[in-house]
């Protein structure tokens, strides 16, 4: 298992930024200003993230993906442990944005998130169509915060 940063052809990864944020446009919005890091294994990228720097010691999580045949491997959370290791001596706290959701809220809180606030009617707000995950349509962005 192998984690690089992609410095250069960012958008190659653009099939999987997609699991993470399903418009293109707001995955524009960070992607050139964010660090993406690919986790390779098994000859292919199993999955992507995204990171920027929001300042006053706050690094965001914009996107984090897995492939779905990938899925519940340990990948997302191996992303997840690398960002920490990363920049940790760099920046105080890691912060996630996710929507209401059985199958995110879980795993981010199982990573050593904590839930921080809630942004009402972000998706339907910001997305030109209904976001659903797990069965529910996604109104709020709850954000959840990581002690680095």
């Amino acid at each position: 298992m192998n984690i690089f940063e992609a410095k250069t052809d960012k958008r190659q990864y653009l099939p999987l930024l997609l699991l993470g944020d399903e418009q293109e446009d707001m995955i524009d919005r960070y992607l050139d200003r964010g660090a993406l890091y690919a986790l390779k294994d098994g000859g292919g990228v199993r999955a992507v993230c995204v990171v920027t720097d929001e300042g006053g010691g706050t690094l965001e999580l914009k996107n984090l993906a897995v492939s779905p045949e990938c899925q519940r491997r340990g990948y997302g959370r191996r992303m997840v442990e690398f960002l920490a290791e990363t920049y940790r001596n760099r920046y105080a706290r890691l912060v996630a944005g996710t929507g209401d959701s059985p199958l995110t809220l879980p795993f981010y809180e199982a990573c050593g998130f904590v839930r921080s606030h809630v942004v009402p009617n972000f998706f339907t707000d910001h997305y030109d169509h209904p976001i659903y995950e797990g069965g529910r349509q996604l109104v709020d962005m709850i954000y959840l915060i990581k002690a680095l």
